[in-house]
């Protein structure tokens, strides 16, 4: 079968929101929705039409899906997860719920397709938001698990336009079996790491604040959900860590799932109920 049709840039070089002011937003992060959790998947859709529904903005901060080949999955038949997900955020967006979604490492390939047929639209990674009377930074977060050369050095290869264009030329076969194999090679890797290693680095996160004049941050990826307080150059300052997803855990009480509701003051994370 033939790789997707070039009919957009790589997604690495799409426009994404750098500054955006957001009023009743929602977020998460870290679903992974893929065919293997159909639980995850029903919740998900389940929060589309209920909780979403009744807030003005849905922002995902990476990793919707457990992985992406390229657009081209929406046109596949088999392929029900996506055209789910799909129809949900549409769902929202013809109702009046501005959808945001960003780049995670999972899904980075998420293009100007999808973007049209959701109807959302596109952060930058990271973006500078203001919610309400408060001011802060977006992010996926794991442009900063610096302890951890090998995986950045595998992020700059993987965002690299060149190596995009490659992966989204070739057939679907191969694309499918190289995210497998890199799958695979990542779980295994995690074992042999130090869970402090696949974190954010304290440091880097400072800097970063730092240089976009913010105090608070909100990111997903490291799977270790937790509202960090702190001092940054003599004033307070605050990290939230979204949730991540799994209802489909076998251990009913590791199943998991929530969102951070931005429009509550103050913030609340809320869990929901499988």
């Amino acid at each position: 079968m033939r790789g997707a049709a070039p009919t957009d840039p790589p997604p690495v070089l799409l426009a994404g929101l750098a500054q955006v002011e957001l009023r009743d937003p929602l977020l998460v992060s870290d679903l992974h929705l893929n065919a293997a959790s159909p639980a995850t998947l029903a919740r998900f859709l389940r929060f589309c039409a209920e909780q979403a529904a009744a807030h003005a903005e849905l922002a995902i901060l990476g990793d919707l899906f457990e992985y992406w080949i390229g657009d081209d999955t929406l046109d596949d038949a088999m392929d029900a997860v996506s055209r789910a997900v799909a129809a949900a955020l549409r769902a929202l967006a013809d109702r009046g719920v501005r959808v945001y979604v960003m780049h995670g490492n999972r899904d980075l390939l998420l293009g100007g397709r999808f973007l049209r047929e959701t109807g959302a639209q596109l952060l930058a990674d990271p973006c500078l938001v203001a919610i309400g009377g408060r001011q802060a930074m977006l992010a996926h977060g794991d442009a900063w698990c610096t302890q951890d050369p090998e995986y950045m050095r595998f992020r700059a290869t993987v965002r690299a336009e060149a190596t995009q264009r490659q992966f989204l030329a070739s057939p679907r076969e191969a694309r499918l079996a190289f995210m497998g194999a890199a799958r695979a090679r990542s779980e295994a890797g995690k074992q042999a790491k130090a869970m402090e290693i696949m974190d954010v680095t304290p440091a880097a996160v400072d800097e970063a604040l730092r240089a976009c004049g913010r105090r608070v941050l909100v990111h997903g990826h490291t799977h270790r959900p937790a509202v960090h307080r702190f001092t940054l150059d003599g004033a307070p300052a605050e990290r939230w860590v979204l949730p991540d997803w799994d209802f489909d855990d076998p251990e009913p009480r590791r199943r998991r799932g929530g969102y951070l509701a931005g429009g509550a003051d103050p913030w609340q994370v809320v869990a929901l109920a499988p």
